[in-house]
């Protein structure tokens, strides 16, 4: 186990009852208020009005910031700079998934920081100085962006997909209510799965190789997303599969499963420019690119792939090399993704262009790997096996 320091300062309120403690968290915060969100969903399902009626009680002066697309741009995160300046705001309240929350998270500490925030933060990496508090009523689960200190944007213009890391990133306070994900419809929940279980297994699939806490605690989430998520397949309003999947993805990136760990993020290196560039839904990208990456490193991570088999899709290993136990755990891995949940298992499907292979790889962050260092020529390689 390598040595760690952790910190999560977020505040969780979870549960069916959990907005009933959003007037107490807007005590806290002053009279100006950044409402975000994305598309109409929070209005047609009346979310919305729940939110502005506790804004009003409050007594607090309400600007909003919708329209935030999936894989937010840097455009947004310009605008909500220039809302939070004119109107001095207090708080910024992001109600919605991890594009919402990475959105709002970009423009809180862009906000009071000097320059470009692309150029400061997403570029050069200047450590923030400071923030504007923000809070989360959350949606989607998918990203757990809602416990992390971490958020992706899009600059459309060059193809960068990028991120920054910040304490000054974590939300003050996250709603996590499972009855506002019942009206998703099937494949933005199916994304969210998707991308929950790549978190955890950029996570466990890297070494130590040691069995100790953590990668205890990873294997029983994912156990408990796939679970879940074949509930919640049959069934989309169960309240129990629903809570699983929406606790779930928010453990997996609250900072505990990287603990000890050296992480390896290569699968979300390669889809990264893939949704920069052709705005696909980072859920389904991850689903083609993750398994053919496990696949490429099968013999070099054969014996975290081999445990992985056994302890998370359950894989007999009577007679078996680890090799062929970890042959066997990546097939169920994509019967998984792409037979049980119906998520697309090739580019072609996604309608991603073979002629822009070379361009994605030149725009893949080659640095976040663990068993195998990829060059240009494996992201390449690697997106053929996916076409």
């Amino acid at each position: 186990m390598n040595d760690f320091t952790y910190y999560n300062p977020v505040r969780v309120h979870f549960g069916a009852d959990a907005m009933s403690y959003l007037p107490e968290e807007l005590g806290k915060f002053g009279p100006n208020v950044l409402l975000t969100y994305g598309g109409g969903s929070i209005k047609r399902t009346g979310l919305y009005d729940r939110v502005i009626d506790a804004l009003h009680a409050a007594g607090k002066n309400v600007y909003e910031l919708s329209g935030i697309m999936p894989n937010p741009r840097t455009e947004k995160v310009y605008e909500g700079i220039e809302l939070c300046r004119t109107h001095k705001i207090d708080l910024i309240l992001a109600v919605g998934g991890g594009s919402t929350i990475d959105c709002s998270k970009a423009i809180a500490v862009g906000a009071p920081a000097e320059g470009d925030f692309w150029e400061k933060f997403y570029v050069n990496w200047e450590t923030a100085e400071t923030g504007i508090p923000l809070g989360v009523i959350l949606t989607i689960p998918a990203t757990g962006s809602e416990l992390d200190k971490s958020a992706v944007i899009t600059n459309f213009a060059t193809g960068e997909k990028n991120c920054y890391d910040s304490e000054w990133e974590f939300p003050r306070f996250a709603i996590l209510d499972p009855t506002l994900t019942y009206s998703l419809p099937k494949n933005q929940m199916v994304n969210g799965i998707v991308d929950t279980m790549s978190h955890l297994m950029e996570l466990y699939i890297s070494p130590p190789d040691d069995d100790f806490l953590t990668d205890n605690l990873a294997e029983a989430a994912m156990r408990t997303e796939i679970a879940a998520a074949r509930r919640a397949v049959i069934e989309p309003t169960g309240y129990e599969a629903r809570a699983s999947l929406m606790w779930t993805s928010s453990f997996a990136l609250c900072g505990m499963l990287n603990n000890g760990k050296n992480t390896d993020w290569a699968s979300h290196c390669i889809e990264h420019p893939l949704s920069a560039l052709f705005d696909v839904a980072h859920g389904a990208g991850l689903a083609v690119i993750h398994p053919a990456y496990l696949d490429y490193i099968c013999e070099s991570a054969a014996p975290r792939l081999a445990r992985f088999a056994r302890n998370v899709w359950g894989i007999d290993p009577a007679g078996k090399s680890e090799s062929e136990q970890a042959k066997e755990g990546i097939a169920a891995l994509k019967k998984f993704f792409h037979e049980e949940l119906g998520a697309p298992a090739t580019l072609r499907a996604l309608g991603v262009p073979e002629s822009c292979f070379a361009r994605v790889a030149e725009l893949t962050d080659l640095s976040c790997y663990s068993y195998r260092q990829l060059t240009a020529d494996d992201v390449i390689e690697i997106l053929r096996r996916c076409y």
